[in-house]
């Protein structure tokens, strides 16, 4: 097992390499110059070259590469163009932000997909299966910022039940000092509940609208997965021992399907750490996916790098935690 963690992790090496050459190279391909941004249309070209030489833009792009992955080795991602903070300091502020809403978005596709996937699968070409397979192709076809936009309309401007946007209400959060930056733990933590149901109320449409797609997509699979363990030998004879149907869908069929139903999730949640850039700026949500998004339009390049990265090896460690999590759900999978 130990070898073969040190073999995947140094497999991820030229992965992060291509990885940073990759979003170098497209940064520097959209058009703008954070030089004018920073300095302002009304400055002379004095002041922009000036300006270029001091942020290191004059360099030729092989120069100013090496330089980026010299200090990405040593954890040095840069300062932020415009604001001058540490990138390291925002991705620690930031990130708690955005694993909260990817993890209550994952939590509500495994909820509602696997149930629903198998009750598709169990009720094959009835209404039930008609339904799901349905609401899958709705869910994986809804774009995210419109779906967002409607919810926000719907339950927070009409119907005025949940907050528009942010993480926590202004109100509650002048009194509300967080520990950790995952905001439900905080308030568990603080024994604070009505900061808790405030957290809640601003979780719940930014969670629904990330969550759309992955549980879709998780229901798709599961329906899958379940079908073709349903055709199997040993669930008949499991049936012909008299067994619930019960047991036989949960214990023997679930069981068996579990596999491919991990690998989408644990796919599905690295995905909702870098797909959230539109959630997070439909309703405010001061994580990565907005602050990446900021740097951007920005052109700030040490954001962008720096964010981009970090995500990228997120996702890489979640597939390395998904690789791994098969032994657990499979005794016969083997790491040799």
């Amino acid at each position: 097992m130990s070898q073969y963690i040190l073999r995947r992790l140094l497999g991820l090496v030229p992965v992060l390499f291509g990885i940073t050459l990759a979003v170098f190279l497209l940064l520097r391909l959209i058009p703008g110059d954070p030089a004018i941004v920073l300095a302002g249309e009304r400055a002379t070209p004095e002041q922009i070259a000036a300006l270029r030489t001091q942020l290191g833009l004059d360099r030729p792009l092989w120069l100013q590469y090496f330089a980026f992955v010299g200090n990405l080795l040593q954890l040095k991602l840069g300062n932020s163009i415009l604001s001058g903070i540490p990138v390291i300091d925002e991705i620690r502020s930031r990130w708690a932000a955005t694993f909260e809403l990817s993890i209550a978005a994952i939590l509500i596709a495994i909820i509602l997909g696997i149930p629903a996937g198998i009750i598709a699968a169990v009720q094959k070409n009835r209404w039930q299966d008609q339904v799901t397979i349905a609401g899958s192709l709705l869910g994986v076809s809804l774009p995210v910022y419109w779906l967002g936009l409607l919810l926000i309309y719907l339950f927070s401007i009409t119907l005025r039940w949940l907050p528009p946007s942010g993480r926590i209400s202004v109100e509650t959060g002048f009194n509300f000092q967080p520990i950790t930056g995952f905001y439900l733990l905080d308030t568990v933590l603080r024994l604070n509940a009505p900061a808790l149901i405030d957290v809640i109320a601003h979780l719940i449409l930014p969670a629904l609208t990330l969550g759309t797609i992955p549980l879709a997509i998780v229901a798709r699979i599961t329906r899958s997965a379940m079908l073709d363990v349903l055709s199997q030998d040993y669930i008949r004879t499991a049936r012909a021992k008299g067994l619930s149907n019960y047991l036989v869908i949960l214990r023997h069929a679930l069981k068996n399907a579990l596999l491919p139903i991990n690998t989408t999730i644990g796919l599905q949640f690295g995905t909702l750490l870098g797909g959230a850039i539109l959630t997070e700026t439909i309703f405010s949500w001061s994580g990565i996916g907005s602050w990446i998004y900021e740097g951007i339009l920005a052109r700030d390049y040490p954001v962008v790098q720096g964010g981009v990265v970090f995500v990228a090896i997120v996702f890489v460690l979640i597939n390395l935690v998904v690789d791994l999590s098969y032994a657990l759900i499979d005794p016969r999978v083997r790491y040799e």
